[in-house]
């Protein structure tokens, strides 16, 4: 008698746990396939496009204004005189844009959550040239830039690479490895991280307004981004921790966790100096090619 109470309070102990993971897994999802929707629609992506040419004709402006002596006082301290300051502002303006989508691609599989960073690493690569332009006198002159030309031709070209080798990884992807999955195990992994990336999205908004705060106090702050690329290098171990809950095998934690790397080596490239960053995110594109094609040619059948 004294077993069945036992087995019968495991068995209702198990499926409490259940219908409250099943409880939050519902409410995670309902709360981000709105978000999702609404960001990836197509019609604030227009807004969006519109209100970034404002920016940037609005910044130029204000440079002009700030360079007639127009803008004046504490409040416009923060306010460049080179023009060539308003093409790195829309530039962030876009990574940011692009990073927000990251977030919202966590949920995908981890190939294509992958692709999407070797978008944003080529994406700063081209920031990284036009960021350049701000040590340019106006007007432009060559002479005394030498450095500040090669760095530009060395991100460029590195960015137009990284471009280059993106569209042979997304060649090479194969049917994702979560298809497999049972259903119910899908269901749950996909909601866990969705809920993972909503978390990002919160801690991504109070970084990005601390840091907008610390601007325009004209306080001396290190780029938000940078600190938040160090969040996503935790979420990604955090991810392949949590997959191997639904995918215990060794080819899928292998896997998993080779595309882990390839992201980490892309957050050093962003913390690496001129050239070494563009050899880093090559190496990080040529790796995740390779794991690509070692894991579909090899052990795709498995």
């Amino acid at each position: 008698m004294q077993t069945i109470l036992i087995f019968n309070y495991n068995i209702f102990h198990q499926l409490t746990i259940l219908v409250a993971m099943n409880f939050l897994y519902e409410k995670i999802t309902f709360i981000f396939d709105p978000l999702h929707h609404f960001w990836e629609h197509e019609k604030l992506s227009r807004k969006i496009s519109i209100m970034l040419v404002l920016f940037f004709v609005l910044s130029l402006l204000a440079i002009e204004a700030k360079r007639l002596g127009i803008l004046t006082g504490p409040l416009f301290s923060f306010v460049p005189t080179n023009h060539f300051y308003a093409i790195s502002a829309a530039f962030t303006v876009v990574l940011i844009l692009e990073v927000i989508s990251l977030v919202f691609t966590l949920p995908c599989s981890f190939s294509r959550s992958v692709g999407k960073q070797f978008e944003i690493l080529s994406l700063i690569l081209l920031r990284n040239a036009f960021k350049e332009l701000s040590k340019f006198p106006e007007p432009l002159t060559f002479h005394g830039n030498q450095e500040a030309v090669l760095r530009i031709l060395s991100d460029g070209f590195g960015a137009l690479l990284v471009f280059g080798l993106l569209g042979c990884y997304y060649l090479v992807q194969t049917k994702a490895a979560e298809k497999a999955m049972r259903p119910t195990d899908l269901y749950a992994f996909v909601a866990a991280k969705k809920g993972i990336a909503l978390t990002l999205l919160g801690i991504f908004i109070y970084m990005g307004l601390h840091s907008l705060t610390a601007t325009l106090a004209g306080r001396e702050h290190t780029d938000f981004l940078h600190q938040f690329y160090t969040v996503l290098i935790l979420t990604d171990i955090l991810l392949v921790l949590i997959s191997q809950c639904f995918q215990p095998s060794f080819y899928a934690v292998f896997r998993n966790s080779g595309f882990a790397l390839s992201t980490l080596i892309i957050r050093i490239a962003l913390a690496a100096p001129p050239y070494y960053n563009v050899l880093l995110g090559l190496a990080a594109a040529i790796f995740a090619i390779l794991l690509t094609l070692t894991s579909s040619r090899l052990f795709g059948k498995k």
